[in-house]
């Protein structure tokens, strides 16, 4: 294919933005799909977890065709979270479509991805999307957008970006908000006349970095990336370089270009389209796949470091063993260590005991899917509270800050400011929006971040809307109490009963329904102090001959607090861990034992992570 005949691009923008959506109406729009064919919405999320939580985890590429111009369109993540997967596939692209709510405007990952896409020099087209909504405010969006590009030190060329308005939803597009027209024509034609063609070698020796990974159950390990130069054919001999410079032979097996959400396979590929190979065995994100005769590495792909870990360990507790299918050190490391190959942005170091591996990431969101999607493929293991990651500059240490916007109603405003107060919080802007909500922007340590949005949505009722992005790194601020309520800890085994469990609930929130099997040492609930409790929920009402008249009616029990992943996560104190199986989690302290927990405690022993 002639590489003038391309058009590489990637769709950045803030979470909920309209990304996948907009993909669909393209896809539509092309005709990928029959007439009469029943197509999911936002059928590029194929990911059980993108789909039951409406985001966009992994990035996905697919193709259209439009007049004669093979399309290549990757679909980003838009969580500052999933970060890595928006800053390692911008060498595959040659331009990026920015979409922006038209309401909302430029958000904070719209600066982070844009800022990826800006410093490669590519161009934007800047795609206002949303355009239904009633308080839409297209001007207010165009003109804060340009502010945004010069605030990152666009080009001349780069801020003069074209704007294309859309409905994603209903397939409409236009180059004006109030003539919108009921197809996609306006978008692709914008694409075809500012994206340039890729930037490539057609006579030069087969060159290619491996950028994105997929598996097949028959084929194995499919490498993903753009053909930087020359061309490849099936069963080529090609060079393996890897990052740190040693090589390898080998010979490529099948070779596949994209078309609609299916890969198709070819004899060869020609320079500038965004291929796949399989039979390369063990090639890692960013290598380099080369000609042996002429071999030329490329630069390895930088992503920003980690700022949260967690320690995995093989699980522990009493009911070890009892719900999971892979339960050994072996099967954990070998499933860690092949999730830190797919994902840059993820790194896994083994510790000095071979049962426990050190797992950084970029949030919390990001280690929490890593560990929900563990837990659905059958493994069971336990993890600690996360921590930030300290760097030592100039003999001094220093932790990661994220830059947090907040928009409140005034009647919470109070709560929410003394909330990021006590967390070391730093104000640097306050805006009152012309509905009367009030948009604050903060720099807030992100180890003061950890379970905050819990009581953010508490304190605002649900109504407040939270956004945070990596800002770099400050000098330690010192300590921060982010919990200020101990836990409800079982204090033998058994099966928890009402009548125990009726007892309890007196002192706190309760995590368990009755009939729950639990063992010593087992977070049960939430105390409604400082400190931890120990409590029997084991305990039954003792039997006597005698009985009154609507004494033995079955006891009233609130409903337990059904914590998600996520809020489990956010819980966790220093010494508790959380036990992950296929069936579902507990929290547990580190050390079970009531005695050897008091004990330790009694003589100022601090449990280490």
């Amino acid at each position: 294919m002639n590489p003038q005949d391309i058009r590489n691009i990637a769709i950045i923008a803030h979470v909920d933005h309209g990304k996948t959506t907009l993909v669909d109406a393209m896809l539509k729009q092309a005709h990928i799909f029959r007439e009469n064919q029943q197509v999911a919405d936002r059928v590029m999320d194929s990911n059980d977890l993108e789909r039951e939580r409406g985001i966009t985890i992994l990035s996905k590429n697919t193709s259209i065709t439009y007049k004669g111009v093979k399309m290549n369109i990757i679909d980003t993540p838009g969580h500052a979270d999933f970060g890595g997967e928006v800053e390692r596939v911008m060498n595959m692209v040659d331009g990026v479509l920015l979409l922006v709510d038209s309401v909302e405007g430029p958000m904070p990952q719209t600066k982070f991805v844009l800022r990826q896409a800006l410093e490669r020099g590519h161009k934007a087209i800047v795609v206002v999307n949303k355009i239904d909504r009633p308080n839409a405010r297209p001007d207010y969006v165009v003109d804060t957008t340009f502010d945004l590009f010069v605030d990152l030190g666009a080009n001349e060329e780069q801020a003069e970006f074209p704007v294309i308005y859309t409905n994603a939803l209903t397939g409409q597009s236009g180059l004006d908000p109030a003539e919108m027209q009921d197809n996609m024509e306006s978008l692709f034609e914008e694409v075809l006349n500012t994206i340039p063609s890729p930037k490539v070698e057609p006579e030069g020796p087969t060159q290619m970095q491996a950028t994105l990974m997929g598996y097949d159950d028959y084929k194995g390990k499919i490498v993903i990336g753009r053909l930087n130069s020359g061309t490849i054919q099936k069963n080529q001999n090609v060079l393996h370089i890897l990052a740190d410079g040693s090589q390898k032979p080998l010979k490529v097996a099948q070779v596949f270009t994209h078309q609609g959400l299916g890969r198709v396979e070819v004899e060869q590929a020609t320079a500038g389209d965004i291929i796949a190979l399989t039979g390369l065995g063990n090639v890692g994100i960013g290598d380099t796949i080369t000609d042996p005769e002429d071999p030329r590495p490329l630069p390895p792909i930088k992503v920003e470091e980690p700022t949260l870990r967690i320690t995995f360990g093989v699980n522990t507790s009493p009911f070890a063993g009892r719900e999971g299918d892979f339960v050994t050190s072996r099967k954990l490391r070998e499933r860690l260590f092949i999730e830190s190959e797919r994902d840059v942005a993820l790194k896994v170091d083994e510790t000095e005991s071979p049962d426990t591996f050190l797992v950084a990431g970029r949030g919390e969101l990001h280690l929490g899917i890593l560990i929900e999607n563990m837990r659905r493929e059958g493994y069971e293991f336990e993890v600690s509270k996360p921590e930030v990651i300290l760097k030592k500059i100039d003999d001094t240490w220093h932790e990661p800050i994220e830059s947090v916007e907040v928009e409140v109603s005034a009647e919470y405003q109070g709560a929410v400011v003394e909330l990021l107060g006590q967390r070391k919080g730093q104000m640097t802007d306050m805006e009152i929006r012309d509905d009367g909500s009030i948009h604050y922007t903060y720099l807030v340590p992100t180890r003061g971040l950890i379970g905050f949005r819990q009581q953010f949505m508490t304190a605002t009722r649900g109504e407040g809307l939270i956004n945070t992005l990596f800002a770099g790194f400050q000098p330690h601020a010192g300590e921060i109490q982010t919990r200020d309520h101990g836990s409800l800890v079982a204090w033998e085994p058994g099966t928890a009963s009402s009548y125990g469990l009726h007892a309890a609930q007196e002192r706190g929130t309760l995590f368990i329904p009755s009939n729950t099997d639990v063992y010593e040492g087992m977070v049960v609930g939430q105390h409604i102090r400082e400190g931890d409790l120990d409590v029997n929920v084991c305990k039954k009402k003792q039997l006597t001959n005698f009985r009154a008249s609507g004494s033995d009616d079955a006891l009233r029990l609130e409903p337990p607090r059904n914590l998600s992943l996520d809020d489990a996560l956010e819980y966790l104190s220093d010494d508790e861990l959380l036990e992950v199986t296929p069936k579902g989690f507990r929290i547990r302290k580190r050390i079970l034992p009531k005695n050897e927990r008091r004990k330790y405690q009694k003589y100022g022993g601090k449990i280490k992570q």
